[in-house]
């Protein structure tokens, strides 16, 4: 391990569990029925336990929308064609895609990171952020996806977005992605952490039928017998190297800055909580920082959140990625905050606490 990535894992903590009922006493004295707002509640406990016993505070928030190519795509595990990955990368750049109308409407800052996609690198624009790890990774099904040294520097990569956000002042984070055949790694990396079976956890992507389902669960299992000694090991950075990909590493290296920043941090659908879940294998106190923000319509995400013993905050069907399950989470979150800071007490409002 790099020493930077270990000065990284240094900072890393988790948050004081003895602030959580100072914030559940600071609720349950808001003009209010005890719990009645539910895990709004919990959400802004969390926040206030983030912030070390601070007021919450989200806003400012950004999205990093994290894209790389695969060489897995080779195996046929999704409808689209590779080029598809650059041509939404301009999408978002153009203000076109679900996450941008997303983004905007949350009052939420939007950058794009080219982690990894094919092709020669794109002109400049205002909205990206960082800069290209390696043009793609090898097929995981025949080697490894990218050596340890690739791996860790898009670790590094998503820990210095994660910095930079802090410096300039931004308050919470949220992941995306954008990767055509990245389920087929997400789903080798949750098989991998979380000891599940590849037919649970494949499901269609970008819509298989049932054929392509079973076509891309075999590709799994191969990867997976290919690279056993790797994930017998244990060591988490070697199975993302493996497994996983630049855009992966990258939102998991986020999800370690965050919390070494000590902020929250939405991670989105299926993609994003495979990087999650590599990150808390890394350094487990970032889960502290972190909430998941949506159940993925993907078949496999339900056994997924059974095995991390987590229940996402929304559960509206969604499938698409790109970071619109976290605008709408950083939504929430912000609306966590403002209750626990906003609300008037009983004893301000001159309302009978019941007691």
């Amino acid at each position: 391990m790099s020493a930077a990535l270990r000065e990284l894992l240094a900072a890393i903590t988790p948050v004081d569990a003895t602030l959580f009922p100072v914030a559940q006493a600071h609720l349950d004295n808001l003009t209010k029925p005890r719990g009645s707002l539910g895990r709004l509640e919990e959400l802004a406990a969390r926040l206030f336990a983030i912030r070390g016993g601070k007021a919450p505070v989200v806003d400012p928030a950004r999205i990093y929308v994290c894209a790389g190519d695969h060489g897995v795509a080779a195996e046929g595990v999704s409808l689209f064609p590779q080029e598809v990955t650059r041509q939404m990368v301009a999408n978002f750049l153009a203000g076109g895609a679900g996450i941008n109308v997303l983004a905007d409407t949350a009052g939420i800052d939007l950058r794009v990171v080219d982690a990894g996609c094919l092709g020669e690198p794109f002109p400049s624009h205002p909205r990206f952020a960082g800069a290209r790890v390696a043009s793609g990774t090898a097929n995981l099904a025949e080697c490894p996806a990218m050596s340890r040294a690739t791996c860790e520097k898009a670790l590094l990569l998503g820990a210095a977005l994660a910095a930079e956000a802090a410096a300039s002042g931004i308050m919470a984070l949220g992941t995306g992605d954008m990767g055509i055949a990245n389920t087929t790694p997400s789903t080798a990396l949750f098989c991998a952490f979380l000891g599940l079976e590849p037919e649970t956890v494949t499901g269609p992507g970008t819509g298989l039928d049932a054929s392509g389902v079973a076509r891309k669960a075999s590709v799994v299992a191969k990867a997976l017998r290919l690279h056993c000694e790797t994930v017998s090991s244990g060591d988490p950075v070697a199975i993302l190297a493996a497994l996983g990909g630049l855009e992966i590493a990258c939102l998991a290296g986020l999800v370690l800055g965050a919390a070494a920043q000590k902020l929250p941090i939405a991670v989105d659908g299926f993609i994003s909580t495979a990087a999650y879940v590599a990150a808390r294998a890394i350094a487990p106190a970032a889960a502290d920082y972190a909430c998941v923000s949506h159940a993925s319509a993907e078949p496999g995400y339900a056994p997924i959140m059974h095995a991390l013993g987590q229940k996402p905050l929304l559960d509206l069907g969604l499938r698409l990625g790109e970071g619109t399950g976290a605008a709408l989470a950083l939504f929430l979150m912000r609306a966590a905050a403002n209750v626990y800071n906003d609300m008037a007490t009983f004893a301000a409002a001159g309302v009978d606490s019941g007691a």
